[in-house]
Order: C-alpha cells, then sequence, then structure tokens
C-alpha cells in the first residue's frame, strides 16, 4: 500500500493495518526461522510498511507503541 493510500485512512484504521502487518512480521519471522521463507523481500516490505504507518500516527498525533 503507498503512503498516500494511508494519508486517507482514519487513525483507527491505520492502528487495525498496524496489528495486521505485525501479524504478518511474526508469521515471516517464524516462517524465516523454520527455513520455510518462499519470499525473503516481503520481510523487507513489512517492516518498511509498519514504519509509514507508524510515522503517518506519530504525525497524526497518535500515540504508537
Amino acid at each position: 500500500m503507498k503512503a498516500t493510500e494511508m494519508k486517507q485512512k482514519k487513525p483507527a484504521e491505520l492502528k487495525q493495518l498496524l496489528t495486521e502487518l505485525l501479524q504478518e512480521q511474526f508469521k515471516l519471522r517464524m516462517q524465516r526461522g523454520s527455513g520455510q521463507l518462499s519470499r525473503p523481500s516481503r520481510l523487507k516490505a513489512v517492516r518498511r510498511e509498519i514504519a509509514r504507518v507508524r510515522t503517518l500516527l506519530n504525525q497524526q498525533g497518535d500515540v504508537v507503541a
């Protein structure tokens, strides 16, 4: 998802997206640990998406843990 698309979302939607991305990141890390990760580049992409969402939430004034 592009940053312009994310900017149009409400803080509650961004928090939900952040939760989903963190869960996906966890699953990808577990796959990497067990040697079953088929697309290693997806791990980097998810990490960057998480950073984008957290940046937008900080800009909107919502506290991100």
